[in-house]
């Protein structure tokens, strides 16, 4: 496996994954930046390097990116999600952490995206831990972040992002959060959980489109204690 602190980013050449791409690198994270297309990974990792001077920042094949970090953000659609998945399950190994980021938008059967689809499984992040090898704990985050603010390296997040999954898994990413100024990583209990946040990104999509903000909006819970 490759280093311990890396952060593989796989679809990392879309929107939302190159926006975690451009804030973990900011970060001083090194960046892992996966794609089905290597072409497509070069040129996304390229333009991170070009965005934040002195960026440890790579290019490579899905599974390539997979050997290089512990923790592997899944950012791609959610009609490939499942594809994406089992072409990982030979390089996946004990000891990394697999991030769900997929929310079933009915887009992926050409309907709209304030809508989302059944799944058998009662959301994407359990359909992805059910075809996840054994062993590797999936956890859900990241679904609710604008991708438009993420870019936006000026200016901070400020979004909640809820966090579900197995909880040593769920931890260790609940801490990648505070590495993007503004975000806040919410302990978000047992991966079913992700059916209500999956759920919200549709509700914030229609929500952006009624109230015409073009940069998204975020969410933000009320009353939580100070972090000591």
């Amino acid at each position: 496996m490759g280093r311990e602190d890396a952060i593989a980013i796989l679809g990392g050449t879309g929107d939302q994954g190159l926006g975690l791409a451009l804030r973990f690198a900011k970060a001083g994270r090194p960046v892992v930046i996966g794609s089905r297309k290597l072409e497509r990974a070069l040129s996304a990792a390229a333009e991170v390097a070009s965005l934040v001077p002195g960026a440890d920042v790579v290019g490579l094949s899905n599974e390539d990116a997979t050997r290089r970090a512990e923790i592997v953000i899944l950012s791609v659609p959610f009609e490939f999600t499942a594809a994406t998945v089992k072409s990982l399950r030979e390089v996946l190994v004990p000891g990394q952490v697999l991030v769900s980021m997929a929310v079933p938008l009915a887009t992926a059967i050409g309907d709209g995206a304030v809508r989302t689809l059944g799944i058998w499984q009662g959301s994407a992040a359990e359909m992805v831990q059910a075809l996840a090898p054994k062993g590797i704990p999936v956890v859900s985050a990241f679904q609710n972040v604008s991708a438009h603010r993420l870019r936006d390296l000026d200016h901070p997040v400020e979004c909640d992002v809820v966090v579900s999954g197995q909880k040593a898994a769920r931890q260790r990413v609940i801490e990648l959060c505070a590495l993007v100024p503004g975000l806040r990583g919410l302990d978000g209990g047992v991966l079913a959980n992700a059916r209500i946040v999956e759920d919200l990104t549709a509700l914030l999509i229609g929500l952006n489109i009624r109230l015409k903000v073009p940069e998204g909006l975020g969410i933000r819970l009320t009353g939580l204690p100070p972090v000591e």
